[in-house]
């Protein structure tokens, strides 16, 4: 049975490795661990097809250790149980090194397993996560391991890995295989920093390939059906959602209406509406809010209209409302003026409701039979002065009047009308 294409090419060194610059150049910490055959226990946390098992093949080589693969999707205590009684056995005559993938799936219970094996020394761990460990793993695990967070693979560096796995291919082949000029880019491009994907895409095309003129030829054309929207990473519930999320609203907020179309089409294309949705809501009010009110109805108007349409139909409403969210003038005196009175309230900086502004029912306590509120409606523009705030906070200022047009519009009539400056 001939060996997937994916796990012949896997790196035996540090230096066939590709990507990951930052944590195996030259004088890096990692490569330096490995390098010296120093026993640490690690957690490597990136997206998937970046290297990390490759690197924990390397590691148990230099270690000397019998490596063990166990993932957390499927794996008991009692698999735990098993490899430990191998150590000091022919098995493992220097120890275990232990590879646990998807180390998020194991509860806490099973996490604490682990640490008196790596307590003692019989066991080192080398945990991947494609999720953030430090939600995801349990915190005494994490102080006695080492976080190395691994990046997708630019394309001009996930390349030569695709060159290489087009030229087994190519020995492989019964007839001679030729590609289009340009295609190991296209495939390091589509990949979205997945080397294995890319790799199982060259496996795939080379499979599937078109018998011209005596020759094998794979075409570029081919090359987009097969990786069409692989470049895309987006895990519902995970990192990569919230960190499109996070591109999203920074986006609108930056004023830049080509990157939040950006972010809203990844969304459109992994077919999350709500997500998206909720952002444009809250960035109406937290980004946009007094300097153009008027927002907060159009979005809304936009999202209701998306959700009723349902894909592909929904884009354009919310592209709308990205646009004019990315577009408009910006203001945070809304996020500002709450945040600093759900301050004070959470502080204890509350003090009694003023006496004009109880409910009426206040009235019939006996100790006061009026209550002095003065209804503004009954005074010249609709406004009189008169305490609000409790005793505790009289004077306290909130709200602090945005720099835009609409906010200094309507501060300038408020100044007018209530003859000082605010």
């Amino acid at each position: 049975m001939q060996r997937p294409l994916a796990d012949e090419i896997r790196p035996k060194t540090l230096d066939e490795v590709v990507g990951q610059r930052h944590l195996l150049a030259s004088g890096a910490v990692l490569r330096r661990l490995i390098e010296s055959g120093t026993e640490a226990n690690m957690v490597f946390y990136g997206p998937s097809g970046t290297g990390k098992t490759t690197i924990a093949n390397i590691v148990a080589e230099r270690t000397h250790k019998a490596l063990y693969r166990l993932n957390a999707t499927t794996a008991s205590l009692q698999d735990i149980k098993d490899i430990i009684a191998d150590v000091g056995t022919l098995l493992a005559p220097g120890g275990v090194l232990l590879y646990l993938d998807e180390i998020q799936y194991f509860n806490k219970k099973q996490q604490q397993s682990l640490l008196e094996f790596m307590e003692n020394g019989k066991l080192t761990l080398i945990a991947s996560t494609t999720e953030n460990p430090y939600f995801y793993v349990y915190s005494a695990l994490l102080s006695r391991s080492t976080v190395f967070e691994f990046k997708a693979v630019p394309p001009e560096e996930a390349e030569p890995a695709v060159l290489r796995a087009l030229n087994i291919e190519k020995e492989r082949a019964p007839l001679p295989l030729e590609w289009e000029e340009g295609l190991p880019l296209q495939i390091a491009t589509a990949c979205g920093g997945d080397v294995r994907k890319a790799v199982n895409a060259v496996e795939l095309l080379s499979s599937t390939a078109q018998p011209k003129k005596g020759k094998l030829f794979i075409a570029r054309e081919d090359a987009a059906q097969v990786s069409q929207r692989s470049a895309m990473r987006y895990d519902k519930g995970g990192d990569a959602m919230y960190d499109i999320a996070s591109a999203l609203m920074k986006s609108l907020r930056g004023s830049d209406p080509d990157a939040a179309l950006h972010y809203l089409a990844r969304f459109l294309e992994a077919g999350d509406l709500v997500t998206p949705c909720r952002r444009l809501l809250c960035s109406a009010s937290e980004d946009v809010g007094m300097a153009y009110p008027q927002a907060v109805a159009i979005v809304k108007a936009c999202v209701d209209t998306a959700m009723q349409l349902g894909l592909p139909e929904a884009q354009l409403p919310l592209a709308q409302a990205a646009i004019l969210l990315a577009t408009a003038p910006k203001s945070n005196s809304v996020v500002d003026g709450i945040g600093k009175a759900r301050a004070d309230v959470r502080a204890g900086r509350t003090g009694d409701v003023p006496r004009q502004l109880q409910n009426v029912h206040a009235d019939t306590t006996g100790f006061d039979n009026q209550q002095h509120y003065l209804y503004p409606h009954l005074f010249p523009g609709h406004w009189v002065d008169q305490q609000y705030l409790p005793d505790a906070l009289k004077g306290v200022k909130y709200y602090e009047w945005g720099e835009n047009k609409t906010e200094q519009a309507a501060k300038a009539y408020w100044e007018k009308l209530k003859g000082k400056s605010l």
